[in-house]
């Protein structure tokens, strides 16, 4: 049913349980699964000035996505890797554009269950992709 399969990863518990749930899922469909880190533009003004933190987004990134990488390994899974630059583009849609441009035909990702002021602060990726995925979300609860 499934071909292939985005699982965005952000090396957070949530993020985890959603790999392994995108794995096992890719595993019992024979899917690809495509691993996808987003790096959003983030600067931060500092005595000094501006300071940009992309740099370090896209290097902790790249190790999210080779630790992901590894685990897929393990499961038996062929994953394919890839570090989305957002620029200023908010993540949901980011990830949305990727699973259009890379052909996936579900997308398994973490949620983090946010409510009330937290909800509205930090927003929700999940709701974001959710509402304009033009594939199935699966979406995976935390702890």
């Amino acid at each position: 049913m499934y071909k292939r399969i985005l699982i965005p990863v952000d090396g957070s518990p949530t993020g985890q349980k959603a790999l392994q749930h995108g794995l096992a899922l890719a595993k019992e469909q024979n899917a690809k699964v495509i691993l996808a880190y987003v790096v959003e533009q983030l600067q931060v003004w500092a005595t000094e000035g501006q300071i940009d933190l992309g740099e370090v987004m896209r290097e902790g990134g790249k190790t999210i996505l080779a630790e992901s990488q590894e685990t897929a390994r393990k499961a038996g899974v062929e994953a394919e890797l890839v570090l989305v630059e957002a620029g200023v583009q908010r993540t949901a849609h980011s990830l949305v554009q990727q699973a259009g441009k890379l052909k996936a035909d579900l997308i398994v990702m973490g949620t983090h269950g946010r409510r009330g002021i937290d909800h509205l602060i930090m927003g929700s990726v999940a709701e974001g992709v959710v509402r304009t995925a033009p594939v199935p979300v699966l979406l995976i609860r935390g702890e």
